[in-house]
């Protein structure tokens, strides 16, 4: 937060000849592994490559060649350069060196030899992007690293029908754009296994609105992942021709490669046991309460919106003193300069000012000093600003916030890289309970959420300095 003020008050083809492309794409980089990322991001999808790979030997979609021209189509419109193939000779280590990621569209069968399949690990361990579009889950059932690349494998449909999707995840630039529910015409696949242990689910099916489905009732259709060095996003849609001419589909589709090839980012960590605080509904804002001028507008939607300030939405129905918070939020100026924040750790109150000098703000505004900027614990720690900056997308896309709070430790995620880890020292600010409220600045910032969700984590007993750390 800055001096000025904020408040809340809540408002109810045919194969290319692969030798013909042009020079490397962009370094294709490792970060690490696990929550801390592993593709170097880019910040837009201009200038990056993607291979679309449709080889199958097994059944062949007819909607194939639709695909290809909705790939090419989406590179035309967004500034990266697409090729496609049915030669598995492409899975070279030096012609995939070419590429931010590879599509495999529709793939079937053993498509993959042995040392095509080495290449390609390679390819991913080094950072590369992979994009499944439906049947590649009906893929190289024998290579356990696309298993686990993929997240499961097919293993039965129904007749194409109408179906719901309820839409898990509305950060990820796959499915920022739909509505909570997505009703759309498909083949619909069960799989043999739930990846949702392993990999994000960004989307599940609804068994209940169609005929056919056999997961009991948790039925993932589009999820991602960080798998071994590299990026995995798959949807199990697109079987249908009508699918490549749907906008929505093709924005799905879009989102996909965008975060696969590094232009967009994402907390595609597993996600498991949260429970909602606000699901986007006016009746979720019961608990919730104002403190100080201003409001937050609820959109059609499920977006709370700041207005005016300063004030302070805050969840009044409990304390929480070990767990982990998640929530999306987004800017709206072209320069960040949106100034909010996450308030956590503050005792009951109806003045805004309490949660400042008794809570601790993760900041939103990407426009102040370094501890006072997104990501800071504000005035107290900065982000790690390289890995800070890396992972942010610009204001106008949605980020993920996750902060866990253990004890007196306070650790931020932006999108799934952990960017602060602060160790509160001061007993008058203890971080050991406290409410969680989200902030409104000022007339002139505008901030939106959504999803707000909390886990909470065993408590763990304080050491003495005997027992040692």
């Amino acid at each position: 937060m800055k001096a000025t003020g904020r408040t809340v008050t809540a408002v109810v083809g045919a194969a290319l000849l692969i030798g013909c492309v042009s020079g490397p794409a962009a370094s294709k980089g490792s970060e690490g592994s696990g929550s801390e990322g592993t593709k170097e991001p880019k910040g837009s999808a201009a200038g990056e490559r993607v291979l679309v790979f449709s080889k199958t030997a097994g059944f062949r979609h007819d909607s194939i060649p639709e695909g290809i021209a909705a790939v090419k189509a989406l590179g035309a419109e967004n500034g990266f350069a697409v090729d496609a193939t049915e030669d598995a000779g492409a899975f070279s280590t030096k012609t995939l060196a070419r590429y931010d990621a590879v599509v495999f569209l529709s793939t079937t069968g053993d498509v993959l030899n042995q040392a095509q399949q080495k290449a390609f690990e390679r390819y991913i361990g080094r950072g590369g992007g992979y994009v499944g579009i439906h049947a590649a889950a009906d893929t190289e059932y024998d290579w356990e690293f696309y298993g686990g690349l993929a997240g499961a494998y097919f293993q039965s449909h129904p007749a194409i029908q109408p179906a719901r999707i309820a839409v898990e995840d509305r950060a990820h630039p796959a499915t920022s754009h739909l509505e909570e529910s997505w009703n759309r015409t498909d083949e619909w696949y069960n799989y043999r296994s739930n990846p949702r242990d392993r990999a994000h689910v960004l989307a599940s099916l609804d068994e209940s609105s169609y005929s056919g489905g056999t997961m009991s009732g948790d039925h993932p259709i589009a999820w991602c992942q960080e798998y071994r060095g590299g990026r995995s996003f798959y949807t199990g849609t697109g079987h249908t021709k009508e699918s490549y001419a749907d906008p929505a589909f093709r924005q799905h589709l879009l989102g996909g490669i965008r975060w696969a090839v590094g232009a967009a980012q994402a907390d595609c960590r597993p996600e498991k046991g949260y429970t909602p605080l606000f699901d986007g509904t006016a009746e979720s804002l019961a608990a919730w309460k104002q403190a100080g001028p201003g409001s937050f507008s609820l959109s059609e939607d499920g977006t709370l919106t700041s207005s005016g300030g300063l004030g302070m939405l805050w969840y009044g129905a409990s304390e929480f003193n070990s767990y982990s918070l998640k929530l999306d939020w987004k800017m709206a100026s072209a320069g960040g300069d949106d100034n909010s924040g996450v308030f956590v750790g503050f005792p009951a109150s109806d003045d805004p000012w309490s949660a400042v000098d008794n809570g601790y703000e993760i900041q939103i505004d990407a426009s102040d000093a370094p501890d006072r900027t997104t990501g800071a614990v504000y005035s107290f720690q900065s982000a790690d600003i390289k890995k800070r900056d890396r992972a942010l997308n610009p204001p106008g896309e949605w980020n993920t916030y996750e902060i866990r709070v253990e004890g007196e430790r306070l650790r931020v995620w932006l999108n799934g890289v952990k960017i602060n880890d602060y160790t509160n020292t001061d007993p008058a600010r203890s971080l050991r309970d406290g409410h969680v409220g989200i902030q409104n600045h000022g007339a002139e910032d505008q901030v939106s959420f959504r999803d707000v969700r909390i886990k909470q984590l065993p408590v763990r007993p304080v050491r003495s300095a005997e027992q040692g750390n």
